[in-house]
């Protein structure tokens, strides 16, 4: 097998896509033969040392995968060679395979394997945010930081499905434009010397903010909150952490709330699937309409990991295997 492999902590840019033994069958797992795989900022700040968790060395950074059944172990009775199927988990999918815990592994039916593999994350992350960090209501105006990213353009659609009215807050014109056919009803480019505050309360304030984007956009955000408004903390792709003072949310009485799915996930098994399977009804439906932003090979991850850290991605980075 091929996979990005990473022996210590350092820049991406220096890790290198080399080859690996097969790892021998277990219990209770299954084979995959890896055709797309998902890019995350979580991926890359793992690669580099600067996620929560760590793994043991040497391991393969990458957190969600779609792909074929290749080899099931005897005890595994709900899948078989051959299952188109997508992989969740916390490292593995940068490869063009993965020995998976078969109950991180789920069927996609005809389901293209590069919107299978850039599918339940995004989309994972923000309807719990929305759904259960935010409680969203029809009717209530939510703003979206970086909405042209992965799981900003997931809360763009999410919140439309949900009834909001969304802002969708980008840094060019071109990136407002995708998040505006995905259902923004306003946009906000944030480049240069705009006041995001003024344009956020031009526009009624918020009722609910997705950020994951941190750095100096938090502030202005929190400023154009309304009364009894909630913060979400999603991620700090900008960079910096952000350090909010506090008496701003005291003085409109707003929550600030974190967002961490994946830990959620774990704590919330039933509450997470009954979230999937409203996610794969949007998605049959036609209310949510996953982007592709841009595909690469395997050996180009770092082209891809660029278009994340520049932050020019519109929709889901993809490598293909």
């Amino acid at each position: 097998m091929r996979a990005l492999t990473v022996h210590k902590f350092q820049d991406y840019k220096k890790h290198k896509v080399e080859d690996r033994p097969s790892e021998p069958m277990e219990a209770g797992h299954v084979r995959i033969d890896i055709k797309a795989a998902g890019v995350n900022f979580p991926d890359i700040l793992l690669s580099e040392g600067k996620y929560q968790g760590q793994p043991p060395f040497p391991f393969v950074p990458g957190g969600e995968a779609a792909g074929v059944v290749s080899e099931v172990a005897a005890d595994v009775k709900h899948l078989k060679v051959g299952d188109r199927v997508a992989y969740l988990g916390p490292v593995g999918a940068f490869a063009t395979e993965v020995l998976a815990p078969a109950n991180m592994v789920g069927p996609i039916g005809k389901l293209p394997f590069d919107v299978a593999a850039g599918l339940v994350l995004v989309y994972g992350t923000s309807y719990y945010a929305l759904k259960q960090r935010a409680q969203l209501q029809a009717g209530e105006t939510l703003v979206v930081l970086g909405a042209a990213g992965g799981v900003g353009l997931a809360a763009v659609e999410l919140g439309k499905a949900m009834g909001a009215r969304v802002i969708a807050c980008a840094s060019t014109d071109a990136k407002l434009a995708v998040c505006k056919e995905h259902g923004a009803d306003e946009g906000i480019n944030y480049s240069g010397d705009v006041d995001l505050k003024k344009a956020i309360k031009a526009l009624g304030g918020a009722d609910v903010l997705y950020d994951p984007v941190g750095d100096k956009f938090a502030e202005p955000c929190v400023r154009a909150m309304n009364w009894g408004g909630r913060y979400l903390v999603v991620g700090f792709a900008a960079g910096e952490i952000p350090k909010i003072p506090l008496n701003l949310a005291l003085l409109k009485s707003i929550d600030i709330r974190g967002v961490f799915w994946g830990a959620w996930t774990q704590r919330a098994p039933k509450e997470h699937m009954t979230n999937i399977g409203e996610i794969m009804e949007m998605l049959q439906t036609g209310k949510i309409k996953p982007r592709i932003s841009n595909h690469y090979t395997l050996e180009d991850f770092a082209d891809a990991f660029d278009e994340l850290t520049s932050r020019k991605a519109m929709g889901k980075v993809i490598l293909t295997m």
